[in-house]
């Protein structure tokens, strides 16, 4: 007697179960923060070993929600939910997601924005894009991190800038490229470019289209990672 073969949609049971870690991880994160607070000033090296797994599972958790984020794309189950946001209010999210980190590696954090600079775009998604570019700033940067938002000719441009040693020269040239089958046998996805490529891209307004940009210099002679959105 034969059996038909099992079929298995590999990406659906994939986004599935990131979808579970990434709820286990948000659990992980709240316990890390109310740990961290609970703790004594007399145990900084506690603080500081603290610190370094809430900044891990932070940048795992924005790994698996671009994951989710791509699948559903893939699916076109992903429209964007546009809607008009203060910028302050996203940057004070993206700071506060990664306070731990930032006060144990002494960074000095700075935020450019009027009070009053708001835009139409889908938060969720671009709070993610943001943040991984903050967290990917401090994973290098040396004392300091800036992040900007300006309004200039109807286009709204965010910037991160960092104090560390700049982008790889292969990395400025692949920013202006998607997701290549070169760079995924050597084990470097580029995902979270890409993941920034299809958000800012996906962001459209009378013609024209979002976009992103990587640079070297900027305000501290760091890295720059730009978002413009129309």
């Amino acid at each position: 007697m034969s059996h038909s073969p099992i079929t298995i949609d590999f990406a659906s049971v994939l986004a599935s179960s990131a979808h579970d870690m990434k709820n286990s991880l948000c659990m992980l994160l709240q316990s890390i923060e109310l740990m961290h607070s609970e703790l004594s000033t007399k145990a900084p090296e506690s603080q500081q070993e603290l610190a370094k797994i809430h900044y891990e599972a932070n940048r795992l958790n924005s790994n698996l929600l671009q994951l989710l984020s791509l699948y559903r794309l893939e699916k076109n189950q992903l429209p964007l939910q546009i809607d008009q946001f203060y910028l302050q209010d996203i940057f004070e999210e993206i700071q506060l997601k990664n306070e731990l980190y930032i006060e144990q590696k002494h960074i000095e954090f700075r935020v450019e924005c009027d009070d009053d600079l708001h835009w139409f775009l889908d938060r969720d998604l671009i709070t993610n894009l943001l943040n991984d570019s903050v967290v990917n700033a401090i994973r290098y940067t040396q004392q300091k991190l800036l992040i900007r938002a300006r309004e200039t000719g109807g286009q709204l441009i965010i910037e991160v800038h960092d104090d560390g040693s700049g982008f790889p020269d292969a990395m400025l040239i692949n920013s202006e490229q998607l997701m290549n089958k070169a760079e995924l046998s050597r084990g470097h996805t580029g995902l979270g470019l890409f993941f920034a490529h299809l958000i800012a891209n996906a962001h459209q307004h009378q013609g024209k289209r979002g976009q992103i940009a990587l640079h070297n210099g900027g305000d501290f002679g760091g890295g720059m990672f730009q978002l413009l959105l129309p």
